[in-house]
């Protein structure tokens, strides 16, 4: 069976309320639940929280909710262990049931820049490559490339947060922001992943393991996930360019 889970927490220090914030005239969660409800191959929506209006939105939609423990909930949390929490509860409920995962896709209630359709081609190249441990959403930001990115050291001053060497030579570099080759951030909008990648989490590579090693890119123009109220306006970009309005989905369902 395929799942979808989704994890969102009450706190968020950089953005309160952003989970349930109305994006479009919809709580922002309500998006990548869309695009699980409306993927051909998920079966079944699960969000795990420790957020009562978390919960109510879930209920609302459809999906089945987790209790996320108070340890997993804390401003010091990490989002992969919560994950990780609701892969075991819901595997130990399909097992009941004589089923199993085949693969599970990772959302996050603050990450709306997601489409069923990406969900479904993931599905569908995992299928095709059992080799691959996942496939994830990617966004090309070379506008924030390694190379452009700085640190302020002990004199106060700027310098290069890693040493441009690191990307090539520094002389094959200028202010063309694609002089140093294509950056690509995985936006987390969508992480679909075999079991083994949650069973045996620490081997996958950081600061995101719980996409495993052999990870496979799709690329999601401007994805993102919401963290400060400054991006506001770049999610509902997407989700116009996208096909989204107050009225309508790009859904037939919906």
């Amino acid at each position: 069976m395929i799942v979808a889970l989704l994890i969102g927490r009450e706190g968020s220090q950089g953005f309160p309320g952003k989970n349930i914030k109305p994006a479009l005239g919809r709580p922002l969660m309500v998006y990548p639940i869309l695009a699980a409800q409306n993927s051909k191959y998920v079966e079944r929506v699960y969000v795990s929280t420790d957020s009562d209006k978390i919960k109510e939105i879930s209920k609302q939609q459809g999906a089945r909710v987790i209790d996320r423990p108070a340890e997993l909930a804390g401003h010091k949390a990490l989002g992969q262990d919560a994950f990780v929490h609701g892969f075991n509860v819901i595997r130990d409920e399909l097992k009941k049931e004589g089923k199993e995962v085949e693969f599970i896709a990772l959302l996050h209630c603050n990450a709306p820049t997601v489409l069923a359709s990406q969900i479904d081609k993931g599905v569908e190249i995992l299928r095709e490559h059992p080799d691959y441990d996942s496939v994830i959403t990617v966004g090309k930001y070379n506008m924030y490339h390694p190379n452009r990115m700085r640190k302020i050291n002990k004199d106060g001053l700027i310098e290069p947060f890693v040493p441009l060497e690191a990307f090539g030579d520094p002389k094959t570099m200028s202010c063309d922001r694609d002089s140093a080759g294509d950056a690509w951030l995985a936006d987390v909008a969508l992480s679909l992943v075999r079991p083994r990648c949650l069973d045996n989490i620490e081997e996958g590579v950081k600061p995101q393991q719980w996409m495993g090693q052999k990870i496979y890119p799709i690329e999601n123009e401007a994805g993102l996930d919401i963290d400060y109220e400054w991006q506001w306006g770049q999610v509902e970009w997407w989700l116009k360019y996208n096909g989204f309005t107050g009225d309508k989905t790009p859904y037939k369902n919906n």
